[in-house]
Formats: C-alpha cells, structure tokens, sequence
C-alpha cells in the first residue's frame, strides 16, 4: 500500500462539484501547512533533531542500497521477472518449484524492471530511466500463454507502465531527458488493459481473480476461470490504475468495469455493521469469509476509496471510505491493535494475531487526517520490529511471532514517511534510520537483499520481490531528501498501493464517467462524520510542541513490558455490572466458580480415566445467547492455548551462517535440528568451522578421510542409515559438526515443514556434536560455495549472530556491517499454529494433541509435524479439548522454553475510556432478545468462519 503524494493529512479537498486547478493547489498548501505547523515539533526539547548532514548521508545510504539490489537483478536475473539473491540467478516461473499463489505474480513481463521504473525517477536516476524504458519497449512481451493474477498485475505492471509514463512526459515536458518518447509505455498499458478485461465477464462485475495474458478466461487454452471466490482487495483496488488508463486515452470501458466492481462490494457490505469480508463470491455476492479488518485481503480496498476520491473527485467514493472507517474506529480499532472481528457480529473477535500489511493503515489515516491513532499503532508496529529486527508476517495481541517470515515488506516504511510528513517529527527520521541498518545488517547479501525466512534465526529465503524495489527506496528516499533533493514536484502526484506515481491533473481530464452519486441508496449517512474540507492544523497538531511524543511515550516499553490485550467491546459494554467472561488462559479445573461459569456458557466438563479434562460446548445448554457467544470465545481461545502448547514441546529452526569470503556472515540458512547432540540453544557462541565433505557420502560406516574431516564441520548426504550412526561415525572421525544435507532432489525450506532428527531409540548421551539438516536447496548453496571457493566457514548456531560479533578484531569491508550496532535479542520463542476444529450442528469441541515427531521406519528420521512457518495449522485428531487435571491450565511451561510474564488486569493496564453513550449503545446492541434458532444459526455461521479462517494465507 502506498499513501497519496499530494495531499498529506487531508480528508478530502473541497465541497463537491468539480474539481480541477481549483482543488489541486489546496491539497499542496495543505502540506506545506502541515509541515509548517510541525516545525515547532522538530525544535521541541529533546526531540534531536537530525543534521541535513546525517539525512544527506542517509539519503545517500538509501540510494547505494538501491544500486545494489537494481544492479544485480539486472546483471543476474534480467530479463527474468524477479532476482533469487541468494543462488544469484533469475526466477522464471515454470523453471523453479511452485510457491502456490506467490507465483501467480510473475507473468514472463520482467515484472522487476517495470515495477521500478518510476521509482528510478524519484531517485534521480534519469538516465538509467532512459535505459530502462528502452528496455521494456524493447523487450517486453505481453502476450504469454501464462495464467497471472488480476489483482498483482494490475497493481505491479500496469501501474508500472503507468507510473513510467507519467514520469516520462513530465521528464519529456521539462526537454532535457526522455526528447524521442512518444506514449510507448502508455500503448503497452493499454494493450495489458485489454488483456484484464476478459477476467470482469461475470454477471456481478467483480472479476475473476486470474487471467490468461493470451486466451483470457473460461477458454479451453485459458486454464483458468473456474473459481467461484475472489478476495476483496483484488476485487477493489483497480479503480486508480484503470481511471488513470481511461483517463490518458480517453477509452472509458477500464474505468466503467473498474466503478462497477466498487459499486458491488459496497453494496455487499454487513449493513448493520458497514464491514466487508475478506473473501467473496464472484458470482452470487455471497461472503465466504465473514471475518474483517484491515490486513490482508482487504487493506488496499480501503486505500483505494478515499484515493479515488482524491484523484477522480466522486463525493461518493469519500463518503464510502468515511463510513467504513467509522466502523473500523467502532470495532476493530483497539489501540494501539487492530484485530479482525465478524462482520455480522462485530463485538467479537475473529483472531488473537495481526498480519503485518495491516502496516499500511497508519499511513492512510494521515492521508485521512486522523494522526493519534495513526501515531499509536505506528508506536506498536516499531517496539514489535526492535524487538525483532523486522515486522513478522503475523503476530500475537502479546506479540509473538505467529508467522516468522519477513519478505521485506514496504508498508512500515511508507507509514513512517507519511507520519514524518505530517508531523515534522525527527523520531520518524530515527526509525528510517532503524529500517535502514536492519535490511544492510541482517538481509544484504553479496547479490541484492533477501527477504528473512525466520526472523527469529536471522535465516533468509532466495527471494527479492517486485515491491521491494518499487516501494521500499522510494518511501526511504522521500524520507531523507529535501525538496531542492527532487528533480520534480512529488506534490503533484498520488501513489497507488504500489507506489507508482498518478498525476493529479486527471481529474479534469477526459471524464466520462458521470459522477452520480450511489451510495446514499444503500444507507443512510450521518452528516457529522463527512469532513468536506482539509483538517486544520491547528486542530491536527494543538499548541503542544510534545503532541506526537506525549502520545508514543505510553506505547514505549508495550512489547517488552506489558501485555495490552485491551478487553473486549462486549466486555467494555458490561461496564460496572457483571464480571468480564472467563478467558481461557485463567481457567482452573479445581475452581468451583470456574466450573459454574463453565456451565452457564454450555461448556461440559468432562474426566478422563487418563487423568485428563475434556471440554465440550453445547449452544443450546447456554444460560442466554450471551453466555453461548462467550462460550465460543473461550473454546477456541483454550484450542489456541492447546495448540500452544504442543508447539513448545518442538524444537525451534536453527542456523547454519556463511562466514567466510565473500559472504561475511551475509547468507543464513534455515536448518532443522536433532534431537541429540549438542544444545544449540545452551551454547550462545556457537560451533563455528570450516567444512568438509565426508567419504562414503552417506556416513554410514567408519570415514575414510578422517585427516579432511578432523576439527571440521562435516557435510554428509542423508538416507541408508540412522542420523544418530552418522553422527558417531563423524565424530569418532573428528568432526566438531554435522550438517546433514537432504538427497531429496530440489527440496527447500521455503515449501517443506521444518525437519527434526531423531535419535535411534537408544541413548544418544555419546553424541555431544552438534548436528543440523538443510534441504537440497540450502545444501546446494554450501556445496556451490565449495565449488566456488573452496575454504567455506560456517557458523552453526541457534540464531543468526550479528556480523559485529562475529568478525571482532578483524578486518572486513566497511559496507558489510557497523559495529556500533548490536543485535538486538531476538525472540526464540515458536509461533503458534492455530488448531484444526471440527464442528457439528449443535456442538463445538476441540482437542490438544501431544506435540509429536513422525519417524521414517527405514531410518528413524523424523519430519516435524508442525511448520512454525506454514501458513496451514495442523489437523487435530480430536474434536474436544482435553487438558491435563491440576489446577492451573498455563501453556509454556516446560523446561525447554522460559514461560513469559503473564499479563495481569491491574490499574495500570492501558484501557481506552468510553463515553456514556457508546457504552450504553454496546449494552443495547448486546442485549438484544433472539429466538434460539437464530442463536443456532448465527453459530454456525462463526463456526465456519473459524474454519475459513484456518485456512487464511498472506
């Protein structure tokens, strides 16, 4: 998601009407305004502000990094879609293992180059602009027998080619660069337009969510057109790319098919709530899945109503933001969270994590104007990424890493320019400061920047996305540069989700869309919440030079310190009266009260002879519809804490760093550890050698090149024999290491779940190296290096360490790190998986299953269950809940892993205070009066959305 160029903090531009020259220029004062108004923030005590010297240098910073990353993807990988960093070669989809729907976004069109073109103008690199053009014209093809994504490429390549040509003209208009250009990129917009179109013939409008480039779809060459769902934001975030290509070549059917498609999400919209879901039925309109927020899924939808507004001046497409954003505000919003709820019944919450493209959402309410809970959840976002070095793709409300991948997401870094712009603030320079040393230390590598399997290990995975290119510099540049920086007026444009550039003079030109405004025939709006002007500063920013300070200075220590779960809107509605639900984490099976709660929620508690306590719910034995919904709650919250638990029972990733020349500790392989051995986890340090391949290969009886293998790392092929036999067999050789590498041809980490070693049923005390597995593609790396260079170190650890660490005293190039940086303390801690639940009509039950590792028969290797990666949860085997009898259900006690400070209610939890009248209005919302088959019914409908939403992928 990008935030609009032009128009900072603003919530709209005039009152209705048209809106030509005569709204433009307001939009510019506005941010010079807010700028102006700020000032006072950068000269506040204590605020340090940075030198134009520092945001020169880190300007600079910014544009080596890019040079770095465009540089060898156009040595390595061009004309490939995307650069693989780590094996320095291209992606080309069909040549390498399927990612799933990753790979729907590379289409054979050198996504790469096109995605970063105007990016390379932002960056005043004119004349590699000049080249780059060329290029595309040149070599671009857009005719492939290949199925893409809509939704990816409208947003990356023909928003590409968009951006290019804006930028193009402007360049050609000011007559030094760009003299021969003559609208070549906008012709290849179009014919890629022409090209999407086929995937909107459907009889709601909403468009397929993939295409054929060559035969479209529902044609027998097409392979594709037969799904029946399609997520909102695909649907929903085509407007600015197909009016701005209506918009420069007065061809109106892109912007009628793209007006069309808005039109019917929004009429689709839960209206007693005004939220979508996140998945709909491309045919019917039906929801298919009833959860909400502001991540993925639905995120640029949001983005792309108030934009469109902005840049096409349709009150219709405002007052659609502005009453989504109330309901956002009411119900999701719980500073500084924001966490996913039902659409149907919006009090209750759908998950217990975030994803982290929600990051974008401080970014859009600058652009709305609504600056303290921007700043709030912007304050979160950053504790989470200092703890963690970047934001994990999902996390706990106690943040936690839930998915451990980082695939060097852009939205951080684009809500952090918008807040700089609003604010004037100098600590935003200070973060991009942070964003800056965390990609150079932990994700360059010799051939660009890899995005981070684990964040937890510091491990990476062979992959450079599109976006990183297109987004990341530009938003980081902007950050750090002065106007007299910029080759041309930034103010003159908004930025799609992508980043690419639009320029405001579309709104007066070719228009002919009539402006008739639908939405009034959908609901009925409330005056006040339609700001028809742009916010006053002074309102935006009181008289306070500590405004933005006061507000982070509470959110400081939120990671590390405290736990804001921030209680439930149901429970906010109880105020005084009844107690709060009971939660899952605080049940004791020997407290009565407990077990009368339990009752009346219609939860049975059930012994086992085993000693165990198996829950199970029955809706229709609930006291009231109330105390079933809260029963709901409490039952998946205990199959989370289940789930939990059988997680910490596994043994988390370990690390395998490339030390030596030219690597410098720069690649970190992901590795599965065994289950004997040295304890990774209990030897900081490490075990850190050089590597030697073992003869015979597999390991498997005494070696034969004991004088290569002695005080090294040995490298050995997996199968024929017991893990724990090669273990001995290499350290009776002299080995101080193992690295076991996987005979499965083209395996990776990057689709497999993470492997475990298993011992050989005997006692494996004697072994007391340590060893790890990689995959064959992880292997291949080391073996390539070998090849290559010959003497490879490694470092074998239980997370990647920093480089100012482990080169201290010795001489390395300057670029690789700074050793007045230190690594932070990464969190060890597993991600949860959520647990599979199998429902029936009248009961909901769910089971903890016992963590355990499956073995192979032939060799006793085992493969881990469970991926702490995977975007799929295991299965349960049960339907119920059963725990252990004692008094005090609390997951992550074992040994294996330091139980985190529970968090506790007290005065001193941060709790947002509600006005009488919201509250009394929660009070009436909940104690509506319904018949027990609508109770039933409504229940099931939460059953299947917790199913759907086990299924969920970024």
């Amino acid at each position: 998601m990008s935030g609009a160029a032009g128009c900072q903090g603003g919530g709209g531009g005039g009152g209705g009407g048209d809106r030509g020259p005569r709204w433009r220029r307001p939009w510019k004062l506005l941010a010079l305004g807010l700028l102006s108004a700020s000032s006072v923030l950068a000269a506040a005590p204590g605020a340090g502000a940075m030198s134009k010297e520092e945001k020169r240098r880190l300007g600079n910073q910014v544009l080596e990094m890019f040079d770095h990353a465009y540089s060898n993807y156009m040595e390595h990988a061009y004309p490939a879609d995307e650069l693989m960093p780590l094996t320095c070669r291209g992606r080309v989809r069909g040549q390498e293992p399927s990612r799933g729907d990753v790979d729907d976004a590379l289409g054979k069109f050198s996504l790469t180059l096109i995605d970063t073109l105007d990016t390379l103008v932002v960056l005043n690199k004119t004349k590699e602009f000049e080249e780059a053009v060329k290029k595309v014209i040149k070599d671009v093809n857009l005719d492939n027998d290949i199925v893409v994504s809509v939704f990816e490429t409208n947003i990356r390549v023909l928003g590409g080619l968009l951006g290019g040509h804006s930028v193009a003209i402007m360049l050609k208009e000011k007559g030094e660069y760009m003299q021969w250009y003559n609208g070549e990129l906008l012709h290849m917009a179009k014919e890629l337009g022409y090209k999407l179109l086929p995937a909107f013939n459907t009889t709601s409008g909403l468009p397929y969510p993939r295409v054929n480039l060559k035969f479209g779809v529902r044609h027998p060459e097409a392979r594709t057109g037969t799904e029946t769902d399609t997520c909102t934001a695909c649907a929903g975030t085509l407007i600015l790319e197909f009016a701005a290509l209506s918009r420069f070549t007065g061809t109106s059917i892109f912007e009628e098919y793209a007006r069309k498609a808005l039109d019917f999400i929004w009429e689709k919209r839960q209206r007693s709530s005004n939220l979508v879901g996140v998945t709909i039925n491309i045919h019917t309109g039906d929801w298919v899945r009833k959860d909400s927020g502001v991540g993925a899924g639905i995120d640029s939808y949001y983005e792309y109503l108030l934009k469109a507004y902005v840049l096409l001046g349709d009150d219709s497409f405002l007052e659609r933001f502005n009453t989504h954003y109330d309901a956002i505000m009411r119900y999701i919003s719980q500073p500084p969270l924001l966490l996913d709820v039902h659409i149907h019944k919006p009090m209750l919450n759908a998950r217990t994590w975030m994803d982290s493209l929600l990051a974008f959402f401080p970014g859009l309410q600058v652009l709305k104007g609504d600056i303290r809970p921007a700043i709030e959840t912007h304050e979160m976002l950053y504790q989470v990424i200092k703890k963690h070095n970047f934001l994990p793709e999902a996390f706990t409300t106690d943040f936690r890493v839930h998915w451990a991948q980082h695939p060097l997401r852009p939205e951080f870094a684009e809500s952090t320019y918008f807040l700089y712009k609003a604010t004037g603030d100098p600590y935003y320079l200070e973060v991009g400061k942070t964003l800056i040393e965390n990609l150079n230390k932990y994700a360059r590598v010799p051939c660009g920047f890899a995005a981070m399997k684990d964040v937890r290990t510091g491990s990476h995975e062979d992959r450079m996305d599109s976006f990183f290119l297109a987004e990341m510099f530009k938003y980081l540049y902007l950050l750090f540069a002065d106007k007299e920086d910029m080759i041309f007026d930034i103010e003159d444009y908004i930025f799609t989700t992508e980043a690419h550039l639009l320029p405001l003079w579309l709104s007066t030109t070719n228009q002919t869309i009539s402006k008739k405004n639908t939405t009034t025939e959908y609901t009925e709006l409330d005056d006040s919440n339609f700001d028809w002007t742009c916010p006053n500063t002074q309102i935006l920013f009181p008289n306070d030079p500590m405004f933005a300070q006061s507000i982070r200075e509470p959110l400081k220590n939120v990671v590390d310190k405290s736990c804001p779960r921030g209680i439930s809107r149901a429970e906010e509605s109880l105020g005084s009266g009844p107690k709060p639900p009971l939660r899952a984490r605080d049940f004791m099976a020997s407290n009565p009260e407990h077990l009368e709660i339990l009752k009346k929620m219609g939860v049975s508690l059930i012994h086992l002879k085993d000693g165990r306590v198996q829950l199970v719910q029955h809706a229709v034995q609930a006291a009231s519809s109330l105390d079933a919904e809260d029963g709901l709650r409490f039952m998946q919250e205990m199959i989370e804490l289940s789930s939990q638990q059988q997680k910490e029972q596994q043994l988390p990733p370990r690390a395998v760093q490339i030390v030596s020349h030219p690597f410098f500790g720069r690649v970190v392989l992901t590795a599965g550890p065994a289950q004997f051995g040295m304890d990774l986890s209990k030897h900081k340090a490490g075990t850190r050698g050089f590597v030697a391949t073992i003869k015979p290969y597999n390991g498997c009886s005494e070696i034969t090149n004991p004088e290569a293998v002695k005080e090294k790392i040995a490298l050995m092929q997996r199968g024929q024999c017991m893990f724990a036999e090669k273990a001995r067999n290499i350290q009776k050789a002299g080995a101080i290491g193992g690295i076991v590498i996987d005979d499965n041809e083209g395996s990776s980490s990057d689709t497999a779940p993470l492997f475990q070693m298993a011992g050989d049923g005997k006692n494996t005390d004697d072994i007391t190296i340590p060893m790890l597995f990689l995959f064959n593609k992880e292997g291949n790396i080391i073996l390539d290096a070998i090849r290559e260079y010959e003497a490879v170190e490694v470092l074998l650890s239980d997370k990647a360490k920093d480089r100012a660490t482990i080169f201290k005293g010795k001489m390395i190039p300057n670029y690789i790190i700074d050793s007045n940086l230190e690594m932070e303390n990464m969190d060890q801690k597993s991600s949860e998986n959520d647990s599979h639940k199998q429902n029936s009509e009248e009961a909901t039950s769910a089971s903890q299953d016992v963590g355990a590792v499956s073995e192979e028969p032939e060799e006793g290797e085992s493969s881990d269950v469970t991926d702490p990666d995977s975007l799929s949860p295991a299965n349960s085997d049960s339907d119920s809940v059963s725990i252990s009898n004692r008094d005090s259900y609390v997951p992550g006690t074992d040994e294996a892993s330091a139980p985190e400070p529970a968090c506790t209610q007290g005065d001193d939890q941060p709790q947002e205070q509600k006005t009488e009248t919201e509250s009394n209005s929660k009070v009436n919302w909940d104690n509506k009066v319904q018949p027990m088959e609508s109770i039933l019914a409504d229940w099931n409908e939460d059953i299947e959305a917790f199913e759907m939403m086990e299924k969920d992928e970024l």
